[in-house]
């Protein structure tokens, strides 16, 4: 279930606050300039192309890109037996900012995007349907955990795709990984 935890940065043991409600998630964030939605899935099959996802959703891809001005949109996949899963998963665990939003809307499986607003973290945990847009210059990292699972629709202004800037910021290592929020989630 589509879970939101917000932690302390001085307290990062422990949840302040924890919510499964997508009202209470959509408006906690909102407050944050963060947008979250849930799009009705269809289904598709395990194997579904690229081509074959964005034809499915390409009403609301459409839609997304005129209104935000997003450039292109692809799908990224990963599954647990990917050799390279936990190199991906490093690349995404230290806190970055992006110079654009950075927007997912995830077709199937989860994972967790952390976003560090001020003294706080808003710990996400997306699931099927949810779309999360992430403001440019917002500090976050996202964790797939260690037996990734997801497939997720990715819109860009910049046709270069994904461009991340790192802070140097260790927050992320203080704060409960994928594990221990994905599983308590279940």
């Amino acid at each position: 279930m589509t879970t939101l935890s917000i932690f302390n940065q001085s307290q990062p043991e422990r949840a302040s606050k924890v919510t499964e409600n997508p009202a209470e998630i959509r408006d906690l964030l909102a407050r944050q300039g963060v947008r979250f939605e849930q799009w009705p899935t269809r289904d598709l099959p395990a194997d579904a192309s690229q081509e074959d996802i964005l034809q499915a959703y390409g009403d609301e891809v459409a839609k997304l890109k005129e209104e935000c001005g997003f450039q292109t949109a692809d799908v990224i996949t990963l599954n647990p037996d990917n050799p390279q899963k936990e190199a991906f998963r490093q690349k995404f665990l230290d806190e970055h900012t992006h110079s654009e939003d950075e927007v997912r809307f995830f077709v199937r499986g989860q994972g967790l995007f952390y976003l560090h607003f001020g003294n706080e973290v808003f710990a996400v945990l997306c699931q099927k349907n949810d779309l999360i847009s992430v403001p440019d210059g917002t500090r976050h990292w996202f964790d797939m955990g260690p037996e990734p699972e997801f497939t997720c629709i990715r819109l860009f202004t910049n046709p270069e795709g994904w461009v991340a800037d790192f802070t140097g910021e260790d927050i992320a290592s203080r704060l409960p990984r994928y594990e221990a929020l994905a599983g308590a989630a279940e």
